[in-house]
């Protein structure tokens, strides 16, 4: 299932991104924003239930989270700017990290780094990535994850290709995407287009 996110604010967004003159500072600002916007609503359908309370003025009944656990987990090193804007809003929440990288020459997603919650299994994971390209990197993801014993996860992205969706539903058809917006194609070298260049280089500064 795909929910492409049309909200005005974060096409705006999404629109300072992409522009070559954005500076480092900015894009990492706009893209912790834009963040902030896509696990809110991502977020949308997490269990809930009615809790009593007591107000100042009487005692009642209303919605509150159930008590499953909820999980950030970014794919390195990209991500880290997503779990950071997304723990804000829900600071209770777990935060592991996978670690992947992409072959030069084979395009192929190669694991270097893996730290998961131990109760990750019975978490709603959330598991982040501002580009969504091939779906290799998110597709090798989530395996690590259902061998971790999860079967609630929801990939969030900020940019997304046309190729890497199919691929990612394809291999992984009982999870849910949410991303801010579907471009145009991949380009022979595997980028997006017409994109944002490298999220990760304008993030961090090292392009």
């Amino acid at each position: 299932m795909v929910t492409l996110i049309t909200h005005p604010l974060i096409q705006h967004k999404l629109f300072l991104m992409r522009n070559k003159d954005t500076c480092s500072k900015d894009f990492r600002q706009l893209s912790f924003e834009i963040s902030q916007m896509l696990g809110y609503e991502a977020m949308r359908n997490l269990e809930t239930k009615l809790t009593p309370v007591e107000t100042p003025l009487a005692t009642t009944k209303v919605i509150a989270l159930s008590a499953k656990k909820i999980a950030l987990v970014p794919i390195l090193r990209a991500g880290l700017i997503m779990s950071d804007a997304i723990s804000n809003i829900v600071p209770n929440a777990k935060i592991g990290h996978i670690g992947i990288y992409r072959n030069p020459q084979t395009h192929e997603p190669i694991e270097y780094f893996s730290k998961l919650p131990n109760d990750i299994g019975s978490c709603s994971v959330f598991l982040l990535d501002p580009m969504l390209a091939t779906g290799y990197s998110a597709a090798a993801a989530i395996k690590i994850l259902k061998q971790k014993g999860v079967k609630d996860i929801t990939f969030v992205s900020i940019l997304a290709a046309p190729e890497g969706v199919d691929y990612l539903s394809n291999a992984h058809p009982d999870m849910k995407i949410y991303t801010g917006a579907i471009d145009e194609k991949l380009n022979e070298n595997l980028y997006i287009i017409p994109g944002l260049g490298d999220a990760g280089d304008r993030i961090f500064g090292t392009y």
